[in-house]
This record gives structure tokens, C-alpha cells and sequence, in this order.
């Protein structure tokens, strides 16, 4: 968390080709709040540099809009299918280079990751990532498509990964040198 700063905000981006996922959250300590969610279309284009293009302009656009800290995207899965997984990368690149474009710090988030840190459960399916998001935003409305929340569970993960309250921020290997460090607080 930048030093000094309360608040941040936080863009989360599920990449796609057909449909790309976007979430906007405030963090305010430890609390956070929906700004907005939403997805961008580009099924109707048949040109996937087109579809690139419209991923730059309007990744470019949320940013100028919503002015985020920092932008979290979902990170490449390994699929069965090269030119679909190529594809894929190729929107990722193009969203990160839009937002770097702003000079956005970017976060790469595995969809395992992300699902666990919603779900508690990495195998979790969408609907269940989309139901504990309502819960924890407390939003009723049901988005069209499941793609918005998947953008909004990737800016909730990039949240829940916060410099730990002691502010040390130090990560560490094992229980054994967390214990070493911690001795006051393991009993």
C-alpha cells in the first residue's frame, strides 16, 4: 500500500477476446467499496485486431475514467487449444500496455488465486466466485455477464493481498521462520 495513502483505488481486468470483464473498487483501510463493474463486447467483430484495438481504447478509457492506483489482471491459463491461448495473451498484453500507457502499475493475478482468495476454494465456478461478491459488496443486481464479477473478483483478490497489519510487509517461507519472528504472538 502506498505510504502515507488511505485510499486506493483498484481496477481488475478479466481479459478476453470476445468479452472483457472490468471491476473498479475503493479501498478505504480495510474496508472496500463498488465503484463500478461492467463488460466491454467485441463478439460482433470479426477482425481480432479490431478486438485488440477496442481492448486498448477502451482499457484507456476506464482508466481515464475511474483513475485507478493500479490495475490487477488475470494472468494466462494453460489451456489444451494454442491459438485460443495466444489470442487470450494477446488481450492481456494489450490491456496492460493501455494501462501502462497511464502509467498504472500492473498486478498479474493466476485464476486459481483469484478464486481462492474469494471463495476460499481455487476450483470454485463463476457463479460461486459472482454469489460471494454480492455478499461482500453487498450488490444485488446480477450482471449480465459473469465476466464483470471475474474483473471484480480480480481487483477484490489484488485488495485482499494488503502489506499485513503489522506493517512489516515481510512475506515469509514456513511456519518455522513465521514463529521465529513471532514468538510474542504464538502461544
Amino acid at each position: 500500500m502506498l505510504v502515507g495513502k488511505k485510499e486506493r483505488v483498484i481496477m481488475g481486468i478479466d481479459p478476453g477476446t470476445a468479452i472483457m470483464g472490468y471491476g473498479v473498487i475503493l479501498e478505504k483501510g480495510s474496508k472496500i467499496e463498488l465503484i463500478a463493474m461492467g463488460v466491454v463486447k467485441m463478439d460482433h467483430l470479426d477482425d481480432h485486431f479490431l478486438k485488440l484495438q477496442r481492448i486498448f481504447a477502451k482499457t484507456v478509457a476506464l482508466v481515464d475514467e475511474y483513475k485507478p492506483d493500479v490495475v490487477a489482471l488475470e494472468a494466462p491459463f494453460y489451456g489444451k487449444n494454442i491459438q485460443v491461448m495466444l489470442k487470450l495473451g494477446r488481450a492481456q498484453g494489450i490491456a496492460m500496455a493501455a494501462a501502462l500507457s497511464r502509467d498504472i502499475p500492473i498486478t498479474e493475478y493466476a485464476p486459481r488465486k483469484i478464486k481462492q482468495s474469494i471463495t476460499g476454494n481455487g476450483s470454485a465456478g463463476k457463479e460461486q466466485v459472482a454469489a460471494m461478491l454480492q455478499r461482500l459488496l453487498n450488490f444485488k443486481e446480477t450482471p449480465e455477464f459473469l465476466d464483470a464479477t471475474d474483473g471484480l473478483a480480480v481487483a477484490v483478490c489484488h485488495s485482499f493481498q494488503r502489506v499485513s497489519a503489522s506493517g512489516t510487509g515481510k512475506s515469509y517461507s514456513g511456519w518455522d521462520t513465521f514463529v521465529k519472528d513471532n514468538q510474542k504472538r504464538v502461544k
